[in-house]
């Protein structure tokens, strides 16, 4: 029988009572990476079930433990958006016994993920080569800027700098306008993304073959994949992209116009939807007009057509205009703020915003996960873990180590 998880007020739903099964039971994964990628990665495989144990630097931790304001509770609003379910413990790599402790970590562990940059693993004795030889099906996950080799495999990088390279920032932004970073750091999250689905067809290649393997993960080679459609227009023929705000190159109207009072994105990408979208706005005669009766001759006459629609559109409320495109079937939305998407019905009805106990900020909204699963649901066990605060526990459960033992790290500044 499924079960109905209660909801708190305002329809938020509380966290689930863990399941029976989860996806990823008996996975460990040593996650060795800061800021957003790799702790991506490695909240995603927690929120399946895997156990995450999140290597920190003692004293400051994950980079954007100090990334803010906005804080809650002595944690930065960053940090806390993706790194639930996860034991944090603190070790210094520096240090040639915590050099020692991760090697004995990685040979319980299924999985490691880490994103220091390339060679740096090799140094401290962590590469896959050293450890496979103790865990020969240890899955090695490494994220990087520009990936293991070529001429760029030293440069540093972040998101905003790979956006640039990787050409998304060359499509992103006004028709005629400067190039602009995304709103978020798409290209670290596509890359947390992609490096989860690759580690779970490692780990199921595994499971057939018995070996573990290295992964090479790159935010370049993430983003020029992301490209799609618009690297094939380059590379099939030839034709050079261009920012266009809101709007489609090659659908009209497909983009965000201007209501009375509130901005709407309307995508009618058909014929069909638009001829329901003319009568919606009461112009079924631009349906025969000949410079608008197909596709190709309203991206040919888009300036006029354009201006056409913004006339119109600017006659009745965004409300009013969601209700009657709806009512028609044109794929029709507001542009939501995170205050009226956080409140948005089908938001709260599908469970993307939870509420999980904190011990230093106490109720902690996180954003849910986003993959409904009918037999093994994910779930938020754990809220994003204190600096430190499962590195007695992890000594002493997973490496058996005794309180003299763990007191004397501590003691050394290992831990």
């Amino acid at each position: 029988m499924d079960r109905a998880p209660p909801r708190a007020e305002g329809g938020i739903r509380l966290p689930q009572q863990p399941a029976d099964e989860k996806l990823l039971d008996g996975i460990r994964v040593l996650d060795l990476s800061r800021i957003l990628a790799g702790p991506y990665c490695t909240m995603t495989l927690g929120d399946l079930g895997a156990e995450i144990i999140k290597v920190e630097r003692p004293g400051g931790g994950d980079d954007t433990r100090t990334w803010g304001p906005p804080f809650a509770g002595g944690e930065s609003a960053y940090y806390l958006c993706c790194n639930r379910n996860k034991k944090s413990i603190t070790i210094d790599l520096k240090h040639p016994r915590g050099m020692e402790l991760v090697k004995e970590l990685a040979k319980s562990s299924d999985v490691i993920v880490e994103n220091f940059t390339p060679g740096l693993m090799k140094r401290f004795g962590l590469d896959f080569e050293t450890l496979r030889r103790e865990n020969p099906r240890l899955i090695y996950c490494s994220i990087t800027a520009y990936g293991q080799d070529g001429p760029y495999r030293d440069r540093p990088g972040y998101d905003m700098v790979l956006s640039a390279v990787g050409g998304l920032m060359w499509i992103t932004g006004p028709e005629g306008g400067e190039p602009c970073k995304v709103g978020v750091a798409i290209t670290d999250v596509l890359t947390g993304i992609s490096a989860s689905g690759a580690i779970l067809a490692a780990l199921l290649r595994r499971e057939r073959g018995g070996r573990g393997q290295y992964l090479d993960c790159s935010l370049l080679d993430i983003q020029v994949s992301a490209l799609a459609n618009i690297a094939s227009n380059y590379l099939v023929a030839g034709k050079e992209a261009q920012r266009w705000g809101t709007a489609h190159e090659s659908i009209i109207p497909y983009q965000v116009f201007q209501t009375k009072d509130h901005p709407i994105a309307i995508a009618a990408a058909n014929q069909k939807l638009w001829i329901r979208f003319c009568r919606v706005i009461d112009k079924p005669e631009w349906t025969d007009n000949p410079r608008f009766e197909s596709n190709p001759k309203r991206v040919e006459n888009r300036i006029e057509l354009l201006a056409l629609i913004n006339e119109v559109m600017g006659q009745k409320p965004c409300d009013e205009w969601v209700k009657l495109f709806v009512e028609a079937s044109v794929p029709c939305g507001p542009v939501n703020s995170m205050e009226s998407l956080f409140s948005d019905p089908q938001v709260l009805h599908r469970d993307m915003v939870v509420e999980v106990p904190h011990p230093t900020i106490g109720s902690l909204r996180l954003g849910g996960v986003p993959i409904k699963y009918s037999e093994t649901p994910a779930e938020i066990r754990l809220p994003p873990p204190l600096l430190g605060e499962h590195t007695d526990s992890i000594l002493g459960d997973v490496l058996r180590y005794s309180p003299e033992q763990i007191a004397q790290l501590r003691q050394q500044k290992v831990v």
